[in-house]
């Protein structure tokens, strides 16, 4: 696609925006009462922001133009941001994690796949050279550790020379066995065909006979070959199968993707030139304008002093710095903008940017005239728009400074002929005061390490094995499908279990895209830590490794096994939680990990785990959690495969979001026996029925298919594909020393969630009780 294409597309997506936003604006104004109303209410605004935030991140992604794209982040941050508000309305709305929107899709005509979130490239592209650079470090400091030895797959065992001489003598001899037999086969064939030929010549061959049988046996074979191309054609037809080069990357793939890296490189050499303009642009600005700014801005703060002596009789007070200095004198409030406006959901802090910015699209570049600016470079007329006011901000400081100064002299030349004191404002005091009092509990938050560099703990970190090396992991390879079946349970009041496709989704929206965006972890809804529950083998491990891949993440290890024996003592445990906070606040996003989290909630320590002492963080996650703020982007992530064994009350007060990460279910062990074999060197033919693979392996999890695939497909059985094709008869030994999750397990997991806080309100809700318990609340708050 050209430039104008990505053009085209942002203009078509504002236009969609605008109109979702007046929409929004009119919907949520109007009283509502039917939830059911509420709610596809919501997720239809909500589907549609998928959308647009779809071809947002593809125009921010492509578009060359530095300063389009300075607002395309702003409008894709907003509407991200926005997604996860909707999402937390939703939540609260049905007090589930998990929504359907089959009816939605159906009426707005878009596939289950439209759903998925994409995660915005500019998170990993705008730090590529800090992440590279960082993962050089940490590969040096594992390797002078040797601890690097650790991740090795193969160990060599050392052997005695006569069992080494005696496995070397039985493989030879196999070998001479095995050319042996081959010898023995050929001479016995070569035997086998000369008799057969003295029989031959005695009898008397009849050629025309010979011929028949020979066309018959052609013509059979040609039409069956004919028979098996038609079907073939018409499968391909109909959409049930595969085109021949499906598999195969095309000529114009390659060349998009040539297009696309050139593309980034003019967006880089395009954003140095607009710096680079912003700096020498301001500077012009300053020599030229300057002067007359200022001598303005005195005339505007002189004219003011004059007024208010005329109305009042007294010259005003001057604002102060804090206050914002003259520019609030001159600052239009109206009435309007003071009052907030009253709405049952929770106040969104996205909309009114994505107003602003959508305003600023409208006035800036709906029908803004580009046809002279073919290579799409820099504006050079916006810049001085934007640095005119930024200079005039600058200039005010200064000016404010010397009429501050002059405001004094007046008053005091006027207060000598009338004999009055000097008016102090107490403002300037009081938050003076208030500013020593917040230094004062800073000063109480003592650093333990101010001594230290942040590069001697980070080293310290990997050296004791708390901050470990990221699996390359995408999202995507978290393979599943959609639950088609949800909305169809739910309204037989069966609760459905999540698919692979909802827990991606859920981790998108809870980990990627607050960890990626500093702007949308500050004001957007905060989730500070969140646990994945679920049987062994479902892939919560690579869920986390995958969070950390997407965002760029540091990963920290705290799991019980690991933190064992570690900074022994409560000094010891204190300096290292410490050491660990400090260094991801200053290298976030972070990821804090604490695998088989339930250890350390356990209600009773076995015996054979109390001298690990798995409990050491039970009380200290919480204040952990204290700590954090908004503008620190660090996720605590915890998995566990046996969430019923910690006491569940402090479990449910550290992780703020629980996610249930269930076994597959049909739809995705078929998506994913076809995308497991083809990524190991299998090939998808007819003699491979991968919907009886997918129905066989019912119960079992994405980790146990990934088992069975490696074991079938070695290296000398994918160099025999070509003469025998996979079957699935082949994967059933491998299948059978496998132990699924069985119907018992999956229902344990469901009990369990139904007594989470969560579950707890919508089983209330579900029965009618919840209604019962906020009607008597308003009617408590109505008598006082």
């Amino acid at each position: 696609m050209s430039n104008a294409m990505y053009n085209k597309m942002w203009h078509q997506t504002q236009d969609a925006l605008n109109s979702l936003l007046s929409k929004e604006s009119e919907k949520t104004s109007e009283p509502k009462s039917n939830q059911v109303f509420i709610f596809q209410m919501l997720a239809t605004f909500y589907v549609k922001y998928v959308q647009i935030f779809s071809n947002l991140e593809n125009a921010y992604d492509q578009v060359v133009h530095p300063q389009k794209r300075v607002l395309i982040r702003k409008i894709l941050d907003g509407v991200m941001g926005r997604i996860l508000e909707l999402k937390n309305e939703m939540v609260e709305l049905e007090l589930s994690e998990f929504h359907y929107f089959d009816d939605i899709l159906q009426d707005l005509k878009l596939a289950p796949q439209q759903l998925d979130i994409p995660i915005p490239r500019y998170f990993l592209k705008e730090k590529l050279e800090v992440i590279k650079g960082r993962e050089k470090i940490l590969a040096q400091i594992l390797a002078n550790s040797g601890l690097d030895a650790v991740d090795v797959k193969y160990t060599i065992k050392s052997m005695p020379l006569e069992e080494a001489a005696k496995v070397i003598q039985i493989a030879e001899r196999a070998r001479q066995g095995r050319l042996r037999a081959l010898f023995m086969k050929q001479i016995y064939l070569q035997e086998y065909r000369a008799r057969q030929a003295r029989l031959l010549g005695e009898k008397v061959v009849d050629v025309e006979a010979a011929a028949v049988c020979i066309q018959k046996v052609w013509r059979g074979f040609r039409q069956c070959r004919k028979t098996k191309r038609d079907r073939e054609e018409e499968m391909i037809f109909l959409g049930m199968s595969p085109p021949p080069l499906f598999n195969e990357v095309s000529g114009t793939v390659i060349q998009a993707e040539k297009i696309s890296r050139l593309r980034t490189q003019v967006q880089q050499q395009h954003e140095e030139d607009y710096k680079e303009a912003m700096v020498t642009i301001k500077n012009d600005l300053k020599l030229i304008e300057g002067p007359d700014i200022k001598e303005n801005l005195q005339d505007q703060i002189r004219h003011w002093f004059l007024e208010c002596r005329n109305l009042t009789g007294t010259f005003p007070d001057y604002p102060s710095e804090e206050e914002g200095g003259s520019a609030v004198i001159f600052s239009n409030k109206t009435p309007q903008q003071e009052e907030e406006e009253e709405w049952k959901m929770s106040p969104s802090v996205f909309l009114h940017t994505l107003e602003e910015e959508n305003n600023s699209y409208r006035d800036l570049w709906m029908n803004r005239d580009e046809s002279c600016n073919f290579p799409q470079d820099y504006d050079p007329e916006l810049i001085q728009e934007e640095k005119r006011k930024e200079l005039e901000a600058e200039i005010r400081v200064q000016v404010d400074e010397l009429m501050r100064q002059e405001l004094k002299n007046l008053q005091l030349a006027v207060n000598r002929e009338r004999e009055l004191p000097i008016k102090h404002s107490k403002k300037g005091k009081q938050k003076n005061k208030q500013k020593k009092g917040k230094r004062g509990k800073r000063e109480k938050d003592k650093d333990l390490t101010a001594d230290r560099s942040i590069e001697s703990l980070y080293k310290e970190l990997v050296e004791e094995g708390l901050l470990i090396r990221t699996h390359k992991v995408s999202l995507s390879d978290y393979i599943g499908e959609y639950s088609y079946l949800g909305t169809t349970l739910r309204h037989v009041s069966i609760e459905p279990m999540p698919s692979p496709m909802d827990v991606r989704q859920l981790i998108t929206l809870y980990g990627i895209l607050p960890l990626g965006s500093a702007s949308v972890h500050e004001k957007a809804p905060l989730v500070k830590s969140l646990l994945l529950a679920g049987p062994s083998g479902v892939g919560k491990k690579m869920l986390v490794h995958a969070i950390c891949t997407e965002t760029g993440a540091n990963l920290f290890n705290l799991s019980p096994s690991n933190v064992a024996g570690k900074y022994p003592g409560k000094s010891g445990l204190q300096m290292m939680l410490h050491v660990v906070i400090k260094v991801a606040r200053q290298l976030q996003p972070s990821v804090v990990w604490v695998q088989d989290t339930e250890k350390t909630f356990y209600k009773k320590v076995p015996s054979t785990e109390k001298q690990s002492e798995p409990k050491r963080l039970k009380k200290q996650l919480p204040k952990i959690l204290k700590l954090l703020r908004p503008e620190d982007r660090i996720l605590i992530v915890g998995t566990t495969q046996r969430p019923f064994d910690a006491e569940l009350q402090s479990f449910c007060r550290v992780y703020q979001k629980i996610i249930l990460v269930p076994r597959p279910d049909y739809a995705s062990r078929y998506v994913l026996w076809k995308e497991i074999i083809q990524r190991h060197g299998g090939v998808l033919t007819n003699a491979l029925n991968v919907s009886c693979l997918a129905k066989v392996t019912d119960g079992f999890t994405q980790g146990a298919i990934v088992q069975v695939v490696r074991s079938v497909l070695t290296e000398r059985r994918i160099r025999k594909q070509e003469h025998r094709p996979l079957a699935a008869a082949e994967f059933i030994p491998a299948i059978t020393s496998m132990n699924p999750v069985y119907k018992e397990e999956e229902e344990s997991f469901k009990d369990w969630y139904t007594r989470t806080p969560l579950g707890q309100r919508r089983a209330l809700a579900l029965t009618g009780g919840l209604g019962k318990e906020k009607k008597e609340g308003k009617k408590q708050k109505k008598k006082k």
